[in-house]
């Protein structure tokens, strides 16, 4: 069915400037292949190997070896240091940032204000022509609009909001008056970017290993944005081909099709009649229904973890120092690895836990959650990366209706929440639009706004979600990840209250114990989070 005209008012158009993405490599390893090989030799001789004794044979043999035997350690050595610019956030999210091992600088949307429509444009091809384009282009166009619109609107709500934690009246100084000012212009940035399109251009510094970079060719259409990664990936494989050809044509590693992925050919292979005749669209509703009814109302809902983690840890504790249940009883040792006064590790800020003895017991118990939030949140929530999670592919759960997460700043001004409600309308009025044009669904999708409800399942050790809950149930957190941390605390501390005590901001992990109280500094959110938490009211 097509989609229905739009009649509400819109928004002033700023100008659809298309993105063209720019790789470059600012750093990388002089001999990348032959220090690989020497790495090898080395496994195998009585002292180290350099890259400049490797021969011809041993760049055949060896090569050949490792790399198709399943040695790949060898490729991990060598790293690259690429600037990215103008790729979009939805290759980022569903390709770049999508598995654990790399690091990423980004260009922040919550704090820097976007004047330019700057977007990526997908090359013409069957199904987006130039009718298509000017959808595609007009769609972004209004988006950038509703963000400026949003961005007016808000700011003033988040200055009363704010002036009033920080006790600002008639007689504050100029300074702090200032400061409270530019804190709510980035507050309303980072509420109304939620209607900014995830096809939105970003910049970055990106570094990988060798082998990463060699995974990510062969799997570059596994993602929402086949063609882009394919482009993306390709050009960082051309920059090291520019320095060290044989890195890459030593091997006859190509990129997989998707019609030789599991994902595309089983998407629609269920035994249920009824699921095969229904369209990807409805099957996208009928999944989200059913997921949002098992989370009942929550953001993240706890559902596993192993009852007898304290034990475990308890058990994994004594284990490394050596002592019997008699001398150390399990509430002993769970206080002495998580209770900050005895163990002064919770208190570094470095996140040592991996390379300290005794905070790796925390890495045997383990914790699973159903949570929904934003496509922009999960951006954020994705980059704690030693807590994996399972994210949907959203050209197989896609949906026909709107489907958003609403942010709390929005939600309590009617305004607008009217203008975000059109908004929303409007990017899945386009993105419908195409598809019943027959674009291809990956570019359709591109329309979807920040706001896009993503769907996943996040299971990850205590050690790791004990870094991650510390860092965003602090009130600085984005809203969306502090309201599911939160929800998971609390749920932990319902749970296995011997181990939920423990959790909690810097704050108040530290009140009491270590100064400053607050590892924050000047960004220091203004509220005695430590005095209340958990019961503590976030407003914005």
């Amino acid at each position: 069915m097509a989609a229905q005209p739009m009649t509400s008012p819109q928004p002033d158009r700023v100008p659809f400037e298309a993105a063209a993405p720019r790789i470059t490599l600012r750093n990388h390893f002089a001999h990348p292949y032959d220090s690989a090989m020497a790495a090898a030799r080395t496994c195998y001789a009585p002292r180290l190997i350099g890259p400049e004794e490797i021969t011809d044979k041993q760049r055949l043999q060896i090569g050949a070896s490792t790399f198709y035997g399943g040695h790949h350690t060898v490729y991990q050595h060598a790293h690259f240091e690429f600037g990215l610019e103008n790729v979009s956030r939805q290759f980022v999210w569903s390709f770049l940032h999508a598995h654990p091992f790399y690091n990423s600088e980004q260009q922040s949307q919550r704090y820097v204000r976007l004047d330019h429509a700057l977007a990526y444009l997908p090359a013409e091809r069957q199904g987006f022509g130039p009718a298509e384009r000017a959808i595609y282009e007009g769609a972004i166009a209004r988006a950038w609009g509703y963000y400026r619109e949003l961005t007016s609107l808000l700011q003033g709500d988040a200055r009363e909001i704010l002036s009033d934690i920080w006790h600002i009246g008639p007689m504050s100084h100029a300074k702090r008056v200032h400061k409270v000012d530019r804190q709510a212009e980035k507050r309303a940035i980072e509420v109304a970017r939620y209607v900014l399109p995830v096809a939105a251009a970003t910049t970055m510094v990106h570094t990988l290993s060798g082998i990463v970079l060699h995974r990510l060719w062969r799997m570059a259409v596994a993602s929402d944005t086949p063609f882009e990664a394919r482009a993306v990936i390709g050009e960082m494989v051309a920059r090291v081909r520019e320095i060290d050809p044989q890195f890459f044509d030593r091997f006859d590693n190509v990129p997989m099709e998707q019609e030789e992925m599991p994902e595309w050919s089983q998407a629609n292979s269920s035994g249920d009649a009824k699921t095969q005749s229904v369209g990807p669209e409805l099957q996208g509703e009928e999944f989200a229904r059913e997921f949002d009814a098992r989370l009942a109302g929550r953001v993240s809902l706890l559902t596993d973890y192993s009852p007898r983690a304290p034990r475990v840890v308890a058990d994994a504790y004594r284990a490394v120092v050596g002592l019997t249940e008699s001398a150390c009883s399990d509430d002993e040792a769970i206080d002495r690895v998580l209770n900050p006064a005895r163990n002064t590790y919770r208190l570094e800020t470095l996140n040592i836990g991996v390379h300290a003895p005794i905070m790796r017991a925390l890495q045997h118990a383990n914790f699973t959650f159903a949570k929904k939030i934003s496509h922009t949140a999960d951006s954020q929530d994705q980059r704690h990366r030693m807590v994996p999670g399972s994210r949907p592919l959203l050209m197989l759960t896609d949906t026909r209706s709107p489907d958003y997460v609403i942010p709390m700043l929005i939600a309590g001004n009617a305004r607008a929440r009217e203008v975000y409600e059109r908004a929303m309308a409007d990017a899945w009025a386009a993105k419908n639009e195409l598809l019943d044009r027959g674009a291809p669904r990956e570019i359709a999708l591109y329309l979807l706004p920040n706001a896009q409800a993503i769907r996943l399942v996040e299971t990850g050790s205590l050690l790791h979600l004990l870094h991650k809950w510390t860092m965003r149930t602090c009130f600085n957190a984005q809203e969306e990840i502090y309201q599911a941390s939160m929800e998971e605390v609390e749920q932990v501390r319902s749970a296995l209250p011997s181990l939920g005590k423990y959790l909690g901001p810097p704050c108040y992990i530290r009140a009491g114990i270590a100064t400053p109280i607050c590892t924050e500094g000047s960004h220091f959110c203004g509220v005695k989070v430590w005095q209340e938490f958990p019961k503590i009211e976030r407003r914005i």
